[in-house]
């Protein structure tokens, strides 16, 4: 049974309540982005800058070690990725994806002097998830009940379409199939010049010739 209450869906299921985010679709506007990043921790970005610079899933993120990290030709590889059923697989299937210039030389200053082995620090996904909407709510974000870190990861692939990236490399480096890309991201149309230009403050010089 489903019953919807202001901004969530609640399912009812074997006597337990469940809440669903009624909108899955929302991501950053570059303005908002700036007024949330204003409003975290300090101890809490690097967390959040991985994110919407790798595009990736928290978890996925969270086992990224400095050996995964090769700042000289600026790409990170994705060991621990989701395993999709649908298509019968087993194991995770790594990833490798390009980084920018900026973002190479933030990991730099954080794995400086770490072991191989050793994992970035990151935050757990429940607590990334009270984090973001703490300083969604300081920022003055109306529908912060609407974002969860998978939507930082939405923002990430809105804002390569909207910047040219073609769809199957989008596809490739956030490890969707090409119909899951048609259906969830939005046309670059809605986005301003000038936003464009925020979002390049955000990404750096990724996918840029």
């Amino acid at each position: 049974m489903k019953e919807e209450k202001d901004h969530i869906i609640i399912t009812r299921k074997n006597g337990m309540a469940y809440t669903v985010r009624s909108n899955r679709d929302r991501f950053f506007f570059p303005d908002e982005w700036f007024k949330f990043y204003d409003k975290i921790k300090n101890s809490q970005k690097l967390t959040f800058d991985c994110i919407i610079n790798l595009g990736a899933r928290i978890n996925e993120i969270r086992h990224i070690r400095v050996g995964d990290i090769d700042i000289g030709n600026k790409r990170v590889i994705l060991r621990v990725t989701k395993v999709k059923a649908k298509k019968k697989e087993k194991n995770p299937r790594p990833r490798t994806i390009s980084i920018s210039t900026q973002f190479a030389k933030r990991l730099s200053k954080e794995i400086k002097g770490k072991d191989n082995n050793d994992y970035l620090k990151i935050l757990s996904t429940p607590a990334a998830n009270i984090a973001l909407k703490k300083a969604l709510q300081k920022a003055g974000i109306k529908d912060y009940y609407m974002f969860s870190t998978h939507n930082i990861r939405k923002t990430h692939g809105n804002w390569l379409k909207a910047l040219g990236v073609e769809g199957a490399e989008i596809c490739t480096r956030l490890g969707h199939d090409y119909n899951t890309f048609l259906k969830s991201y939005s046309s670059p149309d809605i986005f301003s010049f000038e936003e464009r230009q925020k979002m390049r403050i955000v990404l750096g010089d990724l996918y840029q010739k």
